[in-house]
């Protein structure tokens, strides 16, 4: 648990189970890229995510570009991905030599505009990136939608959303399903911040086997099955340790309990600062059930600091912050590539110049989001 004099933005838990189970892996003798833990962690993450085959890597950032890259993309195909999002995803699109389209954020839910997506459809469109943002699902069933009428690939950005859920309402039957079970592929991360952690680490689900097998083989240096250090594409070294796949196998474990804290601190927060008028809180729409990744606020155009400010004053009080994603358009090493030049997305650029998240980890206690809900009311009446 963290320190009462200083509130980290994110802290994990680590449990007892845990570290045995580290201790198991590293006694195995297994502690590289293959071992027992890596197949499990595997095999159970893929299953709790309702799919059939998982693909274990370094990062949530290379789960990317494996997806994208098993697009088998060309130069002058395009992405739509969202303007408010972590840069790895555009990042993953110019990796593979296409170029990432932007939709700005839902003013609501703070993820893709899907009613945006229709009118950046071109001939060139391959793929469409859903990112989940902070914990709360994008609306999918219209991007899947669109994705079967233009043949086109969806890659589901699930990093953020461990355990969230979607209502799907396409096959008439509404039916609650896990972030992670939509479209040709879907994308984890593991990083310390995350509900499951490996410390660092990603993973990519599919259902589709010969995909699973491709992916397994470009993580670790496009090695063929029949034939060793004989190589017919370029892969990359992308492989996830059995030592830190024994972690996630003990996490996984306790999805159900990391789900509903993670819920609990959204309703506290929720509580805690719901009598300000000065901030928008998240929202959680009917269809949506969110797991608060971590918890935003924005702070609305007549509050009479902004959100720099407020994380100065927020510091001085001991609680850590974190500002919200920059837009793409804005970021000058994609400006430089003479991407999005000329581009304006107003609500993306409103979240970046007015959000940024609280203390929202796992190891955050009552008395210390008493503490930053204190802090907040006190800058902010």
């Amino acid at each position: 648990m963290g320190d009462l004099a200083h509130i980290a933005v994110s802290e994990p838990s680590i449990g007892q189970d845990d570290i045995d189970a580290v201790n198991d892996a590293l006694r195995s003798g297994w502690i590289s890229s293959s071992g027992p833990h890596l197949t499990q962690f595997e095999t159970t993450w893929a299953a709790y995510c309702e799919r059939a085959h998982g693909v274990a890597v370094t990062s949530g950032t290379t789960a990317l570009e494996l997806a994208v890259e098993a697009l088998d993309l060309q130069p002058g195909d395009e992405v739509i991905i969202p303007a408010f999002t972590i840069i790895s995803c555009a990042l993953a699109v110019i990796r593979a030599s296409a170029t990432p389209v932007l939709v700005d954020a839902d003013p609501i839910t703070w993820c893709m505009d899907g009613a945006q997506v229709a009118a950046r459809i071109t001939p060139r469109t391959r793929a469409i990136m859903p990112v989940h943002i902070y914990g709360h699902p994008c609306e999918m069933d219209p991007l899947l939608e669109l994705a079967d009428t233009h043949g086109l690939a969806i890659v589901e950005d699930a990093a953020e959303a461990h355990g969230a859920e979607y209502l799907s309402r396409r096959s008439g039957t509404p039916t609650w399903r896990r972030c992670g079970s939509f479209g040709n592929s879907s994308v984890f991360s593991f990083y310390a911040n995350k509900l499951v952690t490996t410390g660092e680490g990603g993973m990519i689900v599919t259902d589709d086997e010969a995909l699973a097998a491709r992916l397994r083989s470009l993580r670790n240096l496009a090695f063929r099955a029949d034939r060793r250090f004989y190589h017919t594409e370029i892969g990359h070294q992308y492989r996830m340790t059995n030592v830190q796949a024994a972690l996630g196998v003990s996490q996984v474990k306790r999805m159900s309990e990391l789900v509903k804290r993670k819920r609990w601190i959204g309703e506290a927060y929720r509580e805690g600062l719901a009598d300000l008028n000065m901030i928008e809180l998240p929202t959680e729409e009917p269809w949506a059930r969110s797991v608060y990744w971590m918890y935003g606020i924005v702070l609305r155009d007549d509050a009479k600091v902004n959100a720099k400010e407020l994380a100065e004053r927020l510091a001085t009080r001991g609680v850590e912050t974190r500002p919200f994603f920059l837009g793409m358009h804005e970021q000058p090493a994609l400006l430089d590539r003479g991407l999005f030049r000329g581009e304006r997305y107003p609500v993306s650029e409103r979240l970046a110049q007015r959000g940024l998240y609280l203390p929202s980890g796992l190891g955050l206690t009552e008395i210390q989001l008493s503490r930053v809900c204190d802090a907040v009311q006190e800058i902010l009446r």
